[in-house]
């Protein structure tokens, strides 16, 4: 007689979706789609189980990513391979996973992580670009990336960032940012930033302030008082999601 493993086995697997249709990463309820719902429905539809999925980073209404990272309980016997193939041919178009593969049962997606990599990308030229406009933000006015360079590195250090967000759980807001540089490619400009952890609406916010810092409207010191000042009604508007990408999650281990 051939026993059957019966195992609850952890799984780990990088997430790439296209947040325009999405209500962020974190199930929300009311019939609302989120990333957590359509990957634990998929789930739910291949093993008959119930699973909890966790996520690195809960991303907003309208961000998308190609490095969340997910954690999920469930017996499966049929490897990893097996596993991606069944989720991805119960997902929607606008959400996928790969490199699935077995963690540790202690794994956890967020409090493991080291740190997080953003990017935000903006469109900047006068013309329309309809293949660009879901995911970069379309700025007419020519942008000064040197000016907005100089602003992104008061950015790195451990600093509080409440003039940049608010946090998501409790009132600590200090931050350690490890990267946070612009680069310019043609007509689009990207931002990349690295963080231990985010606030909320944090990269947007500063995507949004040092916009003004890339038109002229704000110096780079006036931007380095905003971050010292730990004041939101000092900051600039927020940019929109659909510019935003969460990159990566690192992990030291």
């Amino acid at each position: 007689m051939t026993l059957i493993d019966r195992t609850l086995a952890r799984f780990r697997a990088t997430v790439e979706y296209d947040g325009t249709h999405l209500k962020g990463f974190q199930r929300q309820g009311q019939g609302e789609r989120t990333v957590q719902e359509e990957l634990e429905r998929a789930i739910l539809r291949i093993s008959e189980q119930s699973a909890t999925v966790i996520g690195a980073g809960r991303t907003d209404s309208g961000v998308h990513a190609v490095g969340q990272i997910i954690a999920f309980d469930i017996v499966w016997q049929h490897g990893c391979s097996s596993l991606e193939r069944a989720i991805n041919a119960n997902l929607p178009d606008d959400v996928a996973v790969r490199n699935i593969i077995q963690a540790a049962s202690r794994f956890h997606p967020r409090f493991d992580a080291s740190s997080r990599e953003y990017k935000y990308l903006i469109n900047n030229q006068y013309e329309p670009a309809p293949l660009q406009r879901l995911t970069m933000w379309h700025i007419l006015k020519s942008l000064d990336v040197d000016a907005m360079n100089s602003a992104a590195a008061h950015l790195v250090g451990e600093h509080d960032f409440a003039a940049f967000g608010s946090a998501p759980v409790g009132n600590n807001t200090v931050r350690k940012v490890m990267r946070a540089d612009w680069q310019r490619n043609g007509n689009v400009l990207s931002f990349i930033i690295e963080a231990n952890a985010f606030l909320y609406h944090m990269v947007r916010s500063i995507v949004g302030t040092m916009r003004l810092v890339g038109s002229g409207e704000m110096s780079p010191d006036r931007f380095e008082q905003i971050i010292a000042s730990a004041d939101r009604s000092q900051a600039g508007p927020t940019a929109p999601p659909h510019g935003l990408c969460l990159i990566k999650v690192n992990y030291e281990h």
